[in-house]
């Protein structure tokens, strides 16, 4: 009995393992400048099976050390799937990444590191959620991040909405769509479909779990009011480093000690603010350089100094600079401490010439993460929604992707 009770417990931990959700971890102190993208210019890679993936980065140390790959398909949970590498891989991984160069004439040293799947040695077999894990010649773990393949076998129509909620008419927006499935047959679609809503590719805010309002024969309805609604948010900031020697309108001054230094204007609190419309990338971040012509080792790293006036809405709670530059981690690299001497927040981050979008975002003392306070939320606010649409046949070891949907509020109505 013993024995038996040993192997009971044995057998439920490792299906708790199994249906660990799998985060993405954020990279060390020397690993910047990560972009991930599919064929788009936006940096999450969505991408139809087939189609390539490509990841670059800079290591700070630039002394050409070696990394792997490794990809791991996940179920609609983000837990790890069921599937053998062989049934979702043609080939293999933990390969070495041999594209890399040191950079050229800059101040900051650095080496270039680019990747690109399939290749040579592996190509994706399924759709599907992935995760790409970047190891270093310890084996150690050195971050990862999440893509989506998916097929084109159901359509989906997609619009957003000003809220209907009257506590939040002025401050949400709400997602609907409709699947078809005329081309391809679902036996239970309530049961087998599930659906992911992202704003602006951003997981931390993802929609997921929702069921089918009802259907129309082969269309499957989500008119939801609340279930489906985000805030709006507003705006993101912006500046742009290309030219490491000219200020701009969001940029105060410069200097040059061991590196470029680029003073931002002080940033005001919008919450209050009747909203602007400005365009800007929805978070995202593009390298670019003025100096010279290639810009993976070309662009110089510079210090960027951030403030942001203290209020009383701040409390004693953590102040964060917030963007995809470093994937929306929240670490100490970039909290920013207060400033007895101006009354200022100030935060310095290192980054790479181009143009960034980013927002102060509060982490409070019980844990909550407050992404709106300081910047508002308006329903007018230009944001792009993706809706994934996941399919698992009863006895299938996966759930595969088998349509993809968008919007963007630029074309919201009543």
């Amino acid at each position: 009995m013993r024995h038996l009770f040993f192997i009971i417990m044995l057998l439920l931990s490792s299906l708790k393992t199994i249906s660990q959700t799998i985060e993405e971890v954020s990279e060390p102190y020397n690993i910047r400048s990560i972009i991930f993208k599919g064929p788009t210019e936006d940096q999450f890679p969505l991408l139809k099976l087939g189609n390539p993936i490509y990841l670059e980065f800079d290591d700070l140390l630039a002394n050409e050390q070696d990394y792997y790959y490794k990809i791991i398909h996940c179920n609609y949970d983000w837990s790890k799937s069921s599937l053998l590498k062989s049934q979702y891989l043609k080939g293999v991984d933990n390969q070495r990444i041999t594209n890399y160069e040191n950079s050229y004439s800059t101040l900051q040293p650095y080496s270039n590191y680019q990747l690109t799947i399939p290749n040579e040695n592996v190509k994706l077999k399924v759709s599907g959620n992935y995760i790409l894990e970047i190891y270093n010649n310890d084996y150690e773990l050195q971050f990862s991040r999440r893509f989506v393949v998916y097929t084109d076998l159901v359509t989906v129509g997609a619009t957003v909405k000003r809220s209907r909620d009257f506590n939040f008419l002025n401050e949400k927006q709400v997602v609907q769509f409709n699947i078809n499935t005329t081309n391809y047959a679902v036996v239970n679609p309530k049961k087998e479909i599930k659906v992911t809503i992202l704003q602006n590719y951003h997981w931390p805010t993802a929609i997921n779990n929702i069921a089918p309002q009802f259907t129309l024969g082969s269309e499957l309805v989500y008119k939801y009011d609340k279930e489906t609604s985000f805030f709006g948010g507003n705006e993101f900031y912006n500046f742009d480093t290309k030219d490491l020697r000219a200020p701009t309108a969001a940029i105060a001054k410069i200097e040059l000690n061991d590196l470029y230094n680029h003073y931002l204007f002080s940033n005001v609190h919008r919450s209050k603010r009747p909203y602007s419309y400005y365009p800007d990338v929805n978070g995202d971040f593009v390298v670019r350089t003025l100096q010279g012509r290639n810009s993976s080792r070309e662009a110089e790293y510079t210090k960027v100094h951030f403030s942001l006036p203290y209020t009383e809405e701040l409390a004693l709670d953590d102040v964060y600079i917030y963007g995809k530059h470093n994937n929306y981690s929240i670490n100490e690299d970039n909290i920013m401490t207060y400033n007895e001497k101006n009354g200022m927040m100030e935060g310095t981050l290192a980054l790479k010439q181009g143009f960034y979008n980013y927002k102060y975002i509060i982490k409070r003392k019980d844990g909550t993460i407050d992404l709106n306070t300081i910047c508002g939320n308006f329903h007018n606010t230009e944001n792009n929604y993706t809706i994934l649409v996941y399919y698992r046949v009863f006895g299938e070891l996966y759930d595969s992707v088998i349509g993809v949907g968008s919007a963007n509020s630029r074309s919201i109505s009543n």
